[in-house]
């Protein structure tokens, strides 16, 4: 009788261990070992392996209901698996691809951030247009149930975050599910870390019928609303920096490439996250031929390589770091002022770079312009992009007191006029003839010949005002 009670729901106790950050919050499992072999050699004291029980009993503690080590932060796989898959029946989305997709992320999920749920439209309320992006609408809303965080073994039950507010994002023509569609959540759960936009789940418009990703929201928008609307020290700007670099050097350990990286695709929250993961794909993925389809994208993030119709490079996301990173430190958008078309194509091929704010601490100058150099294989990688911005934040007293003396970064003028055709959304580009990729030396000429408004910042690198 004693044993019989002892062994009852009712006398299950919490038994995970306080999660202090010290290790990955989730195991590594051996699906997922080969794409994350830089990530292990660069910091192996903090990975945590499926298969060794002590360690993962260390970092996690044990679940009270099977008394087996947990698989990540409150979360032990084999339990919730099931608990999961009991569920299967009290739910369909009415898509059979759909349902295959979400159930296998939840068999599989060793951490709360990489399972998805099927989400009724009808549980969200506030649905409230925000804009329109690359390839489908954007909505915020709020999420009263919420998503899950752990199991609650006292009360038998989800532990469910309340009152969480999501963003919607559509994709366009979606109510026939698309390999574009299933593959930009697969992404999100394949880089299931802290730096990148969680995925909650899938919904579906009951109007249009277009299926629709339930995304972690950001309040603070995106970098541009965010260095707009913020007073930021260059100290502050670095440390985020540092943060989306971290993010970036993410996706690349997980054998991927963002392919669409840029200022609007950095949200915040208040700290950053890379989003938009719909053209993320593997490294080694050839499948598209970008010089017979055309290629999608921001032109002024887009890489001189990738423009002539090269394929994307973990080298190319780089690119579009540096040109990123000098929009943040100087509060200007690239190209602003100039049509993106076919000429400015041509001209950044030729080594046309945006402005340098000229109180720009020296070391963050040699970062941006390693970062855009005209030759991919003269870039920084991302996890050396990373290390240097680490290196600026523990810089010495002296350096930092410069950078702080640096003052407030200036805002720059809101009067400045955006050339009705800046376009800062992806779209498709097919640029033909354009001309090998050098940098900024070999145009000075012709910059000022055809009549460009350019001038030379005090490095001598030619700029648009």
């Amino acid at each position: 009788m004693e044993i019989s009670k002892m062994n009852s729901k009712e006398n299950f106790k919490s038994l995970w261990e306080n999660y202090n950050g010290e290790y990955q919050s989730h195991v590594i499992t051996n699906s997922t070992i080969d794409s994350t072999t830089e990530l292990i050699e660069e910091s192996d004291s903090k990975v945590v392996y499926m298969t060794d029980l002590e360690k993962r009993k260390q970092v996690y503690g044990i679940c009270g209901e099977c008394n087996e080590p947990g698989t990540g932060y409150k979360w032990c796989q084999p339990c919730n698996a099931k608990r999961f898959k009991d569920n299967f029946n009290n739910w369909t989305s009415g898509n059979k691809d759909i349902d295959e997709f979400i159930q296998q992320s939840q068999l599989n999920a060793v951490h709360y951030r990489n399972y998805i749920e099927w989400i009724p439209f009808k549980n969200f309320e506030d649905v409230t247009y925000i804009t329109r992006g690359g390839f489908g609408k954007i909505y915020s809303a709020r999420w009263p149930e919420g998503c899950i965080n752990f199991w609650d073994i006292e009360n038998q039950k989800w532990k469910r975050n309340s009152n969480t507010e999501v963003a919607l994002k559509s994709l366009d023509n979606s109510s026939c599910i698309s390999t574009e569609f299933l593959n930009e959540i697969k992404s999100h759960l394949q880089i299931y870390l802290y730096d990148v936009i969680q995925c909650y789940g899938v919904t579906q418009d009951p109007n249009t019928k277009d299926y629709i990703m339930v995304l972690e929201y950001c309040k603070d928008g995106n970098l541009r609303n965010y260095y707009m609307n913020n007073k930021l020290s260059f100290y502050l700007k670095i440390f985020r920096l540092q943060q989306i670099a971290r993010g970036l050097f993410d996706i690349h350990n997980a054998g991927r490439i963002h392919k669409d990286f840029h200022s609007g695709n950095i949200l915040f929250n208040p700290d950053p996250y890379i989003s938009d993961l719909g053209m993320c794909q593997p490294a080694n993925n050839e499948k598209q031929s970008a010089k017979q389809e055309g290629i999608y994208g921001v032109l002024p993030y887009m890489a001189p390589e990738v423009l002539r119709g090269y394929q994307y490079t973990k080298a190319s996301d780089i690119y579009s770091f540096g040109i990123m990173m000098n929009e943040y430190i100087s509060e200007e958008t690239p190209y602003s002022n100039v049509p993106h078309n076919h000429a400015l194509s041509i001209k950044i091929c030729k080594g046309l770079r945006p402005n340098i704010f000229k109180y720009t601490p020296k070391l963050l100058t040699d970062l941006i312009t390693k970062c855009w150099d005209a030759k991919a294989e003269n870039r920084l990688t991302a996890k050396e992009l990373y290390q240097k911005l680490v290196e600026l934040i523990e810089f010495d007293d002296e350096y930092d007191d410069k950078i702080k003396l640096n003052r407030i970064s200036e805002k720059r003028s809101n009067n400045i006029q955006t050339h009705p055709q800046a376009i800062y959304t992806s779209r498709l580009l097919n640029f033909k003839n354009l001309p090998e990729p050098v940098n900024s030396g070999a145009i000075q000429s012709t910059l000022f010949s055809e009549g460009f408004d350019c001038q030379l910042d005090e490095s001598g690198n030619i700029f648009i005002p």
